[in-house]
């Protein structure tokens, strides 16, 4: 089976290029049918590999297809890596990607563009798998730009909305800021280490020294990459924007695929990162920072798609505080859990903004819990599972986390412990704002609420299940587990747990830190409670003064506005003077002053073209005199 990984991106390229050709005249239940069932072939097969490589005696296989450059003394085969890590993030896309592609079959029945959108949705699915399975750097780049390109397609799709289209320029132009740094680091790894294999890079790197200057430049330039794809500090404010695309599109880019593309980028260059302690540290304060920033954001937004942004954002920068004190594993597993309960916080979120007519406001909601039974019980355990509390999924991921933290940095333990507390307190504030009081929206919303429809509630219902169950793959052994998950991944971060030391806590300090953060996210819940059930408390408007934090927070702590201020509207003012002073009047001038030059000349010298032959004559006899002239004169 490991033989045919070819297959799992092929498919959804197959998907891509039949959806894409025959979008005009294929029925829709036929392009929903096509592109969901190459997804799920493509898992099929992911479930196989993975089951063969748990089973094998061998953890990494390269799967050479054809020599694809060779120039000089650069070779860069066409081949794709198979081993623990590419396997389960095969199966986190290909899994979650399906689920997506069935609940957008209900989602986008009625949109005009409906095969051109699921021929983007197969196309991402493609470049993604492109990026996880390729075996070196050029082939992680291909699959790395192919889905800033689908996400651009996806964030605009509605492009006749001009914020919509200024969204996914947004998205792209940022990605494109943390993609020249990605680009450089590669061109510097090949100048060290003469190749951009992983199997040629990671051993040469692993009997380097900690500390090397090159390892320090070159990973701080991954990880500029990982910034601006992984949207953290400064170059996060794309991902919230991208909100403007369908709700599956938002649940495709912001739980599985797209947004873990960084996080996956250090776990596989672990060993470099790991040779590069100063660069660890810069990941670790950059990841605690955005996890902060980005939840005190959350704890004031209105729209429903708003607040799981900004949630994701925080979730990403809790993967980032994972990666950089060591804990690969652990980040990894947030990876896992954090994709089925943020993808079934998304489209649970898709199916109540369906139910009320495209409201994404929540104050304009409340008291849906009893239209939309199903929606509200599978959301409510996407929360429980976020929130952190035992025994759902976030629960187990983000104790690890924590506890690496703890052990590295006291300090770091504890912002880290109060942005949870943040995590539980905002997600706990939508579901009530949504789901309970009375419903505030307009009686014609209230006349169409309902339940969405089987294809979309499917999936919500096996997402849900995932929440619950799926940490269970990662259980510690101080709660009697064997933490299944780490030791399948051992041999991808082998070399970098040869030179960290492990995770040293005693039970029964790992037993009070578990208390204390299920301490924290249950006391931010019932305030939850209290303030938007009991209390019944309703958000105020935006043209209602608030107070200042919330005010500020509500606002974004207005980065895009210092952003328009510092950077767009002085490269715009630039732009304008290059445009008008040099290119219009300098350069357009220069070449047309030029012709205009050569037209006025001409027409002084077309008079002396007369035509009379006595003139002609004159001229010549004029000409003769004044050579005699000249030449007497030099003598």
């Amino acid at each position: 089976m490991i033989n045919l990984v070819w297959l799992v991106p092929l498919i959804p390229l197959i998907g891509f290029l039949i959806n894409g050709l025959g979008r005009n005249f294929l029925p829709k239940n036929l392009v929903g049918a096509i592109a969901s069932l190459a997804v799920l072939l493509s898992f099929g097969i992911s479930l196989g590999i993975f089951f063969e490589l748990n089973s094998s005696e061998v953890k990494s296989f390269t799967i050479p297809l054809f020599d694809w450059i060779n120039a000089g003394s650069l070779t860069v085969p066409f081949s794709f890596l198979v081993d623990p890590l590419s396997s389960l993030m095969l199966l986190i896309v290909t899994g979650i990607g399906f689920l997506i592609h069935i609940y957008s079959i209900g989602y986008m029945h009625h949109d005009a563009g409906f095969a051109k959108f699921f021929a983007y949705l197969n196309l991402f699915i493609f470049f993604m798998l492109l990026l996880v399975l390729g075996s070196n750097y050029v082939i992680m780049f291909i699959g790395w730009e192919g889905v800033g390109l689908c996400s651009y397609l996806l964030i605009g799709f509605w492009f006749t909305n001009i914020s919509y289209a200024s969204a996914a320029k947004k998205a792209f132009v940022m990605n494109r800021i943390g993609d020249l740094g990605f680009l450089i680091a590669v061109f510097l790894i090949y100048t060290m280490f003469g190749s951009v294999e992983f199997s040629k890079i990671f051993p040469q790197a692993a009997s380097m020294v900690s500390g090397d200057s090159t390892l320090i430049l070159i990973t701080a330039l991954l990880f500029v990459g990982a910034i601006g794809k992984s949207a953290q500090i400064p170059l996060f404010t794309w991902l919230p924007d991208a909100m403007a695309g369908p709700t599956p599109v938002s649940a495709l880019i912001h739980a599985a695929t797209m947004v873990t593309a960084g996080i996956y980028m250090i776990a596989r260059s672990n060993i470099l990162f790991t040779l590069a302690p100063q660069t660890l540290e810069v990941v670790a304060v950059i990841g605690l920072a955005t996890a902060i920033l980005a939840a005190t954001i959350a704890l004031t937004q209105t729209d429903i798609k708003k607040v799981l942004a900004y949630s994701t954002v925080s979730q990403l920068g809790y993967m980032f505080l994972g990666l950089g004190v060591g804990a690969y594993t652990g980040a990894f597993f947030h990876v896992i859990t954090h994709a089925f309960f943020k993808a079934l916080l998304f489209l649970g979120a898709g199916s109540v903004i369906h139910a009320a007519s495209n409201e994404q406001d929540m104050r304009h909601m409340g008291g849906l819990k009893k239209k939309l039974p199903v929606t509200f019980l599978t959301m409510m355990i996407g929360t429980i599972a976020i929130a952190g509390l035992p025994p759902f999924a976030g629960f187990f991921s983000k104790d690890e986390i924590l506890a690496h933290v703890y052990e590295h940095n006291k300090v770091y333990w504890v912002i880290g412990v109060i942005g949870a507390m943040f995590t539980a307190f905002y997600m706990f504030r939508m579901m009530f704002l949504t789901f309970y009081g009375n419903f505030r929206g307009t009686s014609d919303q209230e006349h169409h609420l309902h339940e969405s429809p089987k294809s979309m509630t499917i999936p919500l219902i096996i997402l849900a299940v995932l929440s619950v169950i799926g940490g269970f793959i990662g259980v510690p052994e101080v709660l009697g587990g064997g933490h299944w998950l780490s030791k399948f991944l051992e041999p991808v971060f082998q070399a970098s747990n040869n030179k960290m030391a492990g995770l040293t806590l005693d039970h029964s300090t790992e037993f009070v830190l578990m208390g204390v953060s299920v301490a924290a996210a249950l006391a931010a819940s019932m305030y939850a409670y209290i303030r938007y059930v009991k209390g019944a408390h309703v958000p105020v408007a935006d043209t209602i003064a608030r107070p200042a934090f919330s005010k500020i927070s509500y606002n974004k702590y207005y980065i895009d506005e210092i952003y328009n201020a510092v950077f767009t509207r002085p490269l715009d003012a630039l732009s304008g003077f290059f445009y008008k002073i040099v290119d219009k009047r300098g350069i357009d001038g220069l070449v047309n002053g030029l012709g205009a030059g050569a037209n006025e000349a001409s027409k002084g010298f077309r008079l002396i073209q007369s035509g009379n032959v006595g003139f002609y004559i004159f001229m010549m006899v004029a000409g003769i005199i004044a050579l005699l002239v000249y030449g007497f004169y030099k003598i």
